[in-house]
């Protein structure tokens, strides 16, 4: 077995070891929020007692020919994000987490997989970064790739304790941390709604695309379309605020109930807008923070059919009122199914990016608080001086041009409109030009 110590905190604080890799996989649940599933997680260690440090979790790729890049990429992201925080990691661990497929065993599943696990540790040697641990997790078993002794690590794995009764679990238990359960059950919260209820929803997302679209490719109609989108969300968050209290296994349908489908449409084609999600963003603390976290689940849920790239909008926002509010694990969850939805979405990669190194979102939320603030004190502005009389003057004839960063003609949304999918395009910067 490979002898090693891994605490959970800064020498300041108190310390849990962890030994061997029996509690290491026990520990994993605690270590992300949740169980993951059908995962790579890469967690550094810092330090001679290995404390633990930035955390990377990505879907298992399902062809094996993707393996070899998204390795490096892994790799190069978790020590190169520790490195910009200014702690190289002195080691890593890898779990690699997948339940067996149908007329599949356990076992199988480690040796499937035995080729990405040696993926990743070359790949992180590259990088001069030893790995000190790869498990694999599938089941209700794990397996060690790293350690040779049988007697610890059998060849038939070995079963993890039952849950709430490791040495990580009673830590966790005693600092008041909670599992949510597992990574599928997270996700789901987020996926397309798949009932007959929303069976009109992609006619109502058709309807709102041909309204709104030509109105966003002027510049004035683009205003008036974020100040309409951002006036709707704003009374669904007041509609969700006042609904009466319900059991947490049913808080979702209810607030999908509350929305109707021209609404969902409505306000998901508005946010596609990158200036408009920007100012929807800015409900991320206080009372507005419970009410937007919930309108923007149900808005991902909404986006169904051939509207699934649209969620990634309404995602983000959920990643980012989730971190901002301090749920790391969701926002993790929520930021990645936007970056599926969108492998293109800027600011999903942004905040993934962060909140994975353990960025203090405090620094997006001051400059968000920034932007609000100077917006509502030139509007004040605005408002002192139209009240004051002055002399009339002839109107100048302007001619209306593309606002930087606007939706432009023969761009995605052009064609997508020849096809019926109407939408505003609001994704990050590309090598395309596309918008941040």
């Amino acid at each position: 077995m490979n002898k090693h110590h891994e605490s959970t905190g800064p020498a300041d604080e108190q310390q849990i070891t962890l030994r061997g890799p029996a509690e290491l996989a026990d520990a994993l649940p605690y270590l992300m929020g949740f169980y993951p599933n059908d995962s790579v997680v890469m967690v550094a260690l810092h330090g001679g007692r290995g404390r633990f440090g930035g955390r990377l979790r990505l879907g298992i790729p399902q062809s094996p020919q993707e393996w070899p890049s998204t390795a490096e990429q892994l790799a190069e992201c978790l020590v190169k994000g520790s490195e910009r925080r200014g702690e190289r990691p002195d080691a890593i661990v890898i779990f690699l987490c997948q339940d067996p497929a149908d007329g599949e065993i356990p076992g199988q599943v480690m040796e499937r997989l035995r080729p990405l696990a040696q993926r990743l540790r070359t790949a992180c040697g590259a990088l001069d970064v030893p790995v000190l641990e790869a498990l694999c997790i599938s089941d209700g078993r794990y397996w060690s790739y790293c350690c040779p002794d049988p007697r610890c690590c059998p060849a038939e794995g070995k079963s993890l304790s039952l849950p709430g009764t490791s040495v990580m679990a009673a830590a966790a238990t005693y600092a008041g941390i909670q599992v949510r359960g597992s990574l599928r059950e997270m996700e789901a919260r987020l996926m397309p709604l798949k009932t007959p209820s929303v069976a009109d929803q992609p006619q109502a997302l058709d309807a709102a695309g041909a309204a709104l679209v030509p109105r966003i490719l002027d510049e004035e109609g683009r205003k008036e379309v974020a100040r309409e989108t951002l006036v709707l969300a704003r009374a669904l968050m007041k509609r969700l605020r006042e609904a009466p209290t319900t059991a947490p296994s049913a808080a979702d349908i209810q607030d999908d109930s509350l929305i109707s489908h021209d609404e969902a449409a409505a306000v998901i084609l508005g946010l596609q807008d990158r200036e408009t999600r920007d100012k929807a963003a800015e409900w991320m603390e206080g009372p507005e923070a419970e009410s937007a976290l919930r309108l923007w689940r149900a808005l991902s849920r909404r986006c169904v059919g051939p509207y699934g790239e649209h969620a990634a909008a309404p995602l983000t926002l959920t990643g980012w009122v989730a971190w901002s509010t301090g749920d790391e694990p969701g926002a993790r969850v929520a930021l990645g199914l936007a970056m599926q939805a969108d492998p293109e979405y800027t600011f999903a990669q942004l905040l993934h990016q962060a909140c994975n190194q353990g960025l203090d979102p405090e620094t997006l939320r001051r400059c968000l608080r920034g932007e609000r603030s100077d917006r509502t004190g030139r509007s004040t502005h605005r408002t002192e001086r139209s009240a004051a009389p002055r002399a009339v003057r002839p109107r100048a004839v302007t001619r209306k041009r593309a606002q930087p960063g606007s939706v432009r003609p023969g761009t995605r949304v052009a064609r997508r409109r020849a096809r019926g999918e109407s939408r505003a395009d609001g994704r990050g910067g590309t090598k395309s030009g596309r918008q941040p």
